[in-house]
């Protein structure tokens, strides 16, 4: 008969038994099953993933350092040359910026940064401005609203 895989078989021999431990003196492998008395290889399955044979492990060897407050304040910063890509006359905003996927996940506060060039008239909203962000967007006669007061500059 030809071989093919529906016609496969493991050699004979091949596959033993599964060993079943802790089951009486008789099997060789009662009582402690094979693991000997006592001693941390009896005591455990494996060792703790982290744990290096009794040496001072690494995370107490290393200097702890820094601080990071849970108050801290998170702010989205947006560059002069991301708001290039809406277009003239567009009103920018926190929405229309999550909208374009400019920024993500949480935070607390926007500041638009001077970085870039601006040749659109645009209104953008956001809680500050940088200096020079604020003066490219009144240069090309765009408009800066801030959030969070009720003060908004206008060029």
């Amino acid at each position: 008969m030809a071989d093919t895989l529906s016609n496969l078989k493991k050699p004979e021999g091949a596959t033993k038994p599964k060993t079943r431990l802790g089951r009486g003196v008789g099997s060789g492998l009662g009582k402690t099953s094979g693991r000997g008395q006592k001693g941390q290889y009896a005591r455990r399955a494996t060792f703790k993933p982290y744990f290096e044979g009794g040496q001072t492990p690494m995370q107490r060897r290393l200097p702890k350092r820094g601080f990071n407050p849970h108050s801290a304040t998170i702010i989205a910063e947006i560059n002069l040359s991301t708001l290039e890509n809406f277009a003239a006359g567009a009103v920018v905003d926190i929405a229309a910026l999550r909208a374009r996927g400019f920024i993500k996940g949480k935070f607390d506060r926007v500041k638009i940064l001077g970085n870039g060039v601006l040749t659109k008239k645009l209104t953008v909203s956001a809680h500050s401005f940088s200096k020079s962000a604020a003066e490219k967007i009144a240069k090309v006669g765009g408009k800066t609203v801030l959030l969070g007061g009720d003060s908004s500059t206008e060029a």
